[in-house]
């Protein structure tokens, strides 16, 4: 069974799970997705674009780190733009090394991915002006967008998420269902199990 871990670095959850099940991360295809892509898609928002939301989601999120005993700092502003190092994590074919490095500048070190770009070049030991050229090549750009494609189409709608090829595990609190899951794929088997993944809609709003 091949995973797929679909992720955008603008995701607090998708770092906590990076540190938090490393070896896990490492077993899968790393997939870089543009988390605003999916919600735009979906017609969502993101917990950082609901302001009550967005103050639980940091605080909910340090103090996992914190229970995890995962080193985190927020970077200076939250949300911010992550399609350039998006795009540098395709150009480097999304290589574990290559995706924790960044995912550590920003959420470990709590540092700024577009305000100090050149800072996290020479972490990953690549000039200024081979980065300019790696992220503007059209095929990463394409990747880019049929990583969001694909994620759409498999129903995906946020971010971190395992794809398994049959089901999907979406974030965090989700990791020991896909761990139950890949020891015992027949956990979904169960009679309720399957009555639940078909219930009938009882009420819905309004558009």
């Amino acid at each position: 069974m091949q995973l797929v871990w679909y992720f955008d670095f603008v995701s607090p959850y998708s770092y906590l799970q990076l540190e938090a099940y490393p070896e896990l991360i490492q077993t899968a295809t790393l997939r870089p997705v543009l988390f605003a892509g999916l919600l735009k898609h979906w017609e969502n928002k993101g917990p950082a674009e609901i302001p009550a939301k967005r103050v639980q989601t940091y605080r909910y999120t340090y103090w996992q780190a914190g229970q995890h005993g995962i080193v985190m700092n927020y970077p200076p502003a939250h949300p911010f733009n992550p399609i350039s190092a998006l795009r540098l994590a395709i150009a480097l074919d999304s290589s574990y090394d290559a995706v924790k490095l960044i995912f550590e500048f920003i959420w470990k070190d709590g540092r700024s991915v577009n305000d100090e770009w050149p800072a996290l070049l020479e972490r990953l030991d690549i000039d200024v002006a081979a980065a300019a050229a790696l992220i503007g090549a059209q095929r990463v750009k394409d990747t880019l967008a049929a990583n969001g494609r694909q994620a759409i189409d498999r129903g995906v709608y946020g971010v971190p998420t395992f794809d398994t090829g049959k089901e999907l595990f979406w974030g965090l609190d989700a990791t020991d269902m896909l761990l139950d899951y890949l020891s015992d794929p027949a956990v979904f088997d169960e009679a309720e199990m399957r009555r639940i993944a078909d219930l009938p809609v009882g009420a819905a709003r309004k558009p």
